[in-house]
């Protein structure tokens, strides 16, 4: 498989850059050492082990490695939005702790039920049911289960280059090549359409797109289910509110369930506590985890409407912590946090400086060919602006730029820089990530 294929999610962590890199900045010998005992004791895989260094200590935007060297961390996959080790998550779970640290299955506890409540009472009336899991990738497969139960149909459709989880059931409704290479049969059913794209997508027009999944519908027949992810949280893919709202016709006329898979980009990151809530739709079920656990507990959750609740005997999830007390209080506390401390309203006025700043390094440099964002999740996508093609190398090199700076993010389908820093970060880290990265660009 070529290289821009492999490049799909993430930086390549075997790639001569990485190398390069680690030779020029990693000269700590404990850091050396530690990193050497990892690569020989876990299993290596794509864009995980080897690693790249060895981290100390988090602080709500930061990451510092042993040498004391940090990092602005604006990728955190995903379960930052309200900082690392934020104290009032962390106080709330030491008191859990103390009180109830694990409920046995066939028993509840107030903690869980209180959570279940205020999480649905966040939602439109009608997303009333919920179902706990220990991690995003389970809450998918247990809304996929539960449209099968629901429409009686096994076949569901979903985007080409989506990430759904990493389980063999979710890379098969998934469509991220890294993760299905050499896997052999997928689940039977899995039907994937071209999604909607800013740039360089199979469909000029996004809502031929749409127009594409009813085609699918009529065509195929038995389709129970389309999941996708609000906005594409990898390399930052924003449809518009149309799209959205003919997306929700065409599942409503066709009763087919809309899953919107919300794991990485609920919780405040586009602006909203939930992300469907721009475009003025509401899904059939909604997948939530990273960030629901406040960086600390995995934890995550699907929310469905009352008439769904029609599995009494069947096993969705079953899980060991499917009530976890510990989990439920820290979502609880993340919730909590954001209210009490207004941060949806810092993360929209955030919004407004980070476009006009990436603008501004869109007019200053050819290479960003389009800069694309809501809340505090945005994606520079570079391109040759020559020829139009997608700029590989330079995205590389930029990010081991910006990273010897103290600047560490996420490179999307090879040739998108994807920044998602903590929701709480202050003005003066992004302005400092801006100029690192206008630093970064300029030396190229």
């Amino acid at each position: 498989m070529n290289k821009e294929v492999l490049k799909t999610e993430g930086d390549v962590n075997l790639s001569k850059e990485r190398g390069q890199w680690q030779q020029e900045n990693i000269l700590d010998a404990e850091t050396l050492q530690v990193l050497k005992d990892d690569e020989r004791l876990f299993v290596h895989q794509a864009m995980s082990t080897p690693c790249l260094d060895v981290l100390s200590t988090c602080s709500d935007a930061t990451i510092e490695n042993l040498e004391g060297k940090e990092y602005l961390d604006f990728h955190g996959n995903n379960v930052h939005q309200i900082g690392f080790s934020n104290p009032f998550v962390v106080d709330q779970v030491k008191k859990q702790l103390d009180e109830l640290s694990f409920s046995t299955r066939r028993y509840t506890n107030r903690t869980a039920v209180n959570f279940a409540g205020n999480l649905t009472a966040l939602l439109p009336n009608g997303l009333d049911r919920v179902l706990f899991a220990p991690g995003g990738t389970s809450v998918v497969s247990m809304a996929l289960k539960l449209a099968r139960v629901v429409t009686g149909k096994h076949k569901v459709v979903s985007y080409w280059d989506s990430f759904h989880g990493a389980s063999l059931d979710a890379i098969s409704a998934g469509g991220e090549a890294v993760f299905r290479q050499h896997m052999g049969p997928m689940m039977p059913g899995a039907i994937r359409i071209p999604p909607p794209m800013s740039s360089g997508g199979f469909f000029e027009d996004e809502m031929k797109s749409a127009d594409y999944l009813e085609y699918v519908i009529e065509k195929e027949g038995e389709i129970g289910a389309f999941i996708a992810e609000t906005v594409r949280n990898t390399d930052v893919q924003i449809p518009s509110k149309n799209y959205w709202k003919r997306i929700r016709e065409i599942c409503t006329k066709h009763d087919v369930l809309l899953i919107l898979d919300e794991i990485p980009i609920a919780l405040g990151r586009t602006g909203k506590m939930f992300a469907f809530e721009n475009f003025d739709i509401e899904p059939d079920i909604l997948c939530l985890g990273k960030g629901l656990g406040g960086g600390i507990i995995p934890f995550a959750a699907m929310v469905c409407r009352e008439e769904h609740n029609i599995a009494q005997d069947i096993s969705l999830g079953h899980f060991t912590h499917e009530k976890s007390p510990v989990g439920c209080a820290a979502a609880q506390a993340v919730i909590d946090y954001i209210d009490s401390n207004n941060l949806l309203q810092k993360v929209n006025d955030d919004a407004v400086f980070m476009a006009t700043a990436l603008e501004a390094l869109k007019r200053k440099y050819p290479l960003i060919s389009e800069v694309r964002g809501l809340g505090l999740l945005w994606g520079v996508e570079l391109r040759y602006p020559e020829t139009n093609k997608a700029a590989y190398t330079e995205a590389e090199k930029i990010m081991y730029s910006c990273l010897s700076q103290g600047l560490s993010f996420k490179v999307s389908q090879g040739h998108v820089l994807q920044l998602s820093p903590a929701l709480t970060i202050q003005r003066n880290d992004l302005q400092k990530a801006i100029n690192i990265l206008d630093k970064a660009l300029r030396t190229l």
